[in-house]
């Protein structure tokens, strides 16, 4: 084997190796879009599921906030009450 054989087997190996590097890259970056787009599926499914939940937090809150308010009523209106009663019982007129 001469010199220039010698060389071009190198450049030839050099070349089928950048080849299947370049291959191999393309194959593992196809991979892994393909693996970002399952998660980005996956987290947008996450995202639905946790604004459902606050959702229900919100509704919720809002319930009981109804709940407390008729509660403060009623007691104000149960303060009332036991202020006349105490005032018709010890004749007090305000003082």
């Amino acid at each position: 084997m001469n010199d220039a054989q010698t060389w071009t087997l190198i450049g030839g190996f050099v070349a089928v190796v950048g080849l299947l590097l370049t291959m191999l890259l393309r194959t593992v970056e196809a991979k892994l879009d393909g693996i970002m787009g399952r998660f980005e599926g996956r987290f947008d499914a996450i995202d639905h599921r946790f604004e459902a939940v606050d959702a229900k937090f919100d509704a919720f809150r809002n319930e009981v906030t109804v709940r407390f308010d008729s509660v403060d009523r009623r007691l104000d209106g149960l303060d009332r009450d036991v202020q006349a009663l105490t005032r018709h019982v010890f004749h007090n007129d305000g003082g």
